[in-house]
C-alpha cells in the first residue's frame, strides 16, 4: 500500500470528523485548492485508505431496541469460512469477526426485542453447521463510538 503524506492525514482528520463537510472548507483548512482535495479523497479511496462515506442509521428508530455481542464456539476453527457466510446471510447481524480467545467469531447483531434475539439464537444462529455453542452478551448503553484517530504529525 502506498504511504499518505500530512496533507492525507489532514484531509482525514478533517473528513472523519464530518463526511459531508464539502471540499471547498477542506480545501480552505488545508490550504489547496478544492481540485487537489478531490484528487487526494479519490486516491484514498482507490488505494482502500476510505473504505466508505455515508450515513449511520439509528436502529432504534427502525425498531431494533436490543443491541448484542454474540460469542460463538465452532467445531473447528477452520469452519469459520462457511459459518460467516451463513452469518451474512442474517440481516441482523452486522458485524463479524474471526478471533482469538474463547470464541472462533464475534458477532454484532440487532435484535428489536429479547424475543426476536431468542429467535435468531435457536432459529438461525445455533442451526448453522459446525456452531456447537453461544454466548450473548446484550449492550445496555453504548457509550463510546468513534472513528480512529488520525496523527497528522507521523
Amino acid at each position: 500500500m502506498e504511504k499518505i503524506d500530512q496533507l492525507d492525514r489532514k484531509i482525514l482528520q478533517i473528513i472523519s470528523q464530518n463526511a459531508r463537510i464539502p471540499f471547498k472548507d477542506v480545501a480552505a483548512e488545508c490550504g489547496v485548492s478544492r481540485a487537489a482535495i478531490h484528487q487526494r479523497v479519490h486516491k484514498m479511496v482507490e488505494m482502500k485508505v476510505i473504505l466508505g462515506s455515508g450515513y449511520h442509521v439509528n436502529p432504534k428508530v427502525l425498531g431494533y431496541n436490543t443491541c448484542t455481542y454474540i460469542g460463538v464456539i465452532l467445531e473447528k476453527g477452520s469452519m469459520y469460512k462457511n459459518a460467516a457466510l451463513e452469518f451474512e446471510k442474517i440481516p441482523e447481524v452486522v458485524e463479524c469477526h474471526f478471533t482469538t480467545g474463547p470464541y472462533t467469531l464475534m458477532l454484532k447483531l440487532f435484535a428489536r426485542d429479547n424475543e426476536h434475539l431468542m429467535e435468531l439464537l435457536n432459529s438461525s444462529i445455533q442451526e448453522i453447521p459446525g456452531v456447537v455453542s453461544t454466548e450473548t452478551l446484550i449492550s445496555l448503553r453504548q457509550s463510546v463510538k468513534r472513528e480512529i484517530p488520525v496523527n497528522i504529525n507521523l
